[in-house]
């Protein structure tokens, strides 16, 4: 979706300054954001691209304004209320005084190590012959939607070259709605930074993104 978090390309912002040996976490609450985050992501009532949605669904005033962490903790604030195992008059409370959901499954610490280790792979077999093929000039769809999508918005409709052929994984638009995993090939695609950016860009510059088949047409 067009939303706050979509900055690439985006003026105003100032410059990015990565931080000289950046510490994993600034604070303790940090640590617990995260901890609790992915065991409730655990807990199987949704998925990543879902959890990814309600982060990008922030208002852009409220993102903007919000730390890291503090954007997974909102919209984990979301997803537990979306899928009933929070209600409003919980938050309020600081307390659970509303029925629950009943988990699928609950991630208990002696299980933190394999779980995390296993991770949540997203590649999935698909059937027939890749529509495009290694060097052929692709076109990305310009489209804009109100869901998830990984097509970030300075690489539509815009040309490039098939970099590398890939195999099939998970397509985040249909999944966050849950709407199924749909698999589809991936593509890595190479944009010149003239495409891109257009005049004045830096000759030298090449940006490579990796692409949903649908997100493609022929040149």
């Amino acid at each position: 979706m067009n939303g706050p978090h979509d900055l690439g390309g985006q003026m105003g912002f100032g410059p990015v300054a990565p931080e000289k040996d950046e510490p994993y976490f600034h604070a303790e609450w940090e640590k617990r954001a995260l901890g609790v985050t992915l065991t409730a992501g655990a807990m199987g009532a949704w998925n990543i691209d879902e959890s990814r949605h309600a982060r990008e669904s922030l208002h852009p005033a409220d993102y903007y304004a919000s730390s890291y962490y503090e954007i997974w903790i909102k919209a984990l604030e979301t997803l537990l209320k979306r899928h009933n195992f929070v209600t409003e008059n919980d938050f309020k409370a600081g307390d659970a005084v509303d029925p629950a959901a009943t988990p699928k499954r609950v991630l208990r610490a002696e299980n933190v190590p394999a779980t995390l280790a296993k991770g949540g792979p997203c590649d999935r077999p698909v059937e027939g012959p890749a529509r495009f093929s290694l060097g052929q000039r692709v076109r990305t769809k310009n489209f804009h939607p109100t869901g998830h999508t990984r097509l970030p918005r300075y690489a539509r409709g815009k040309e490039g070259v098939i970099d590398a052929v890939r195999d099939g994984f998970v397509f985040p638009d249909s999944n966050a709605p849950g709407q199924g995993e749909n698999p589809q090939r991936v593509y890595t695609v190479v944009f010149s930074g003239g495409e891109l950016w257009g005049e004045g860009a830096d000759s030298t510059l090449e940006v490579s993104i990796d692409a949903w088949e649908s997100y493609l047409e022929p040149a």
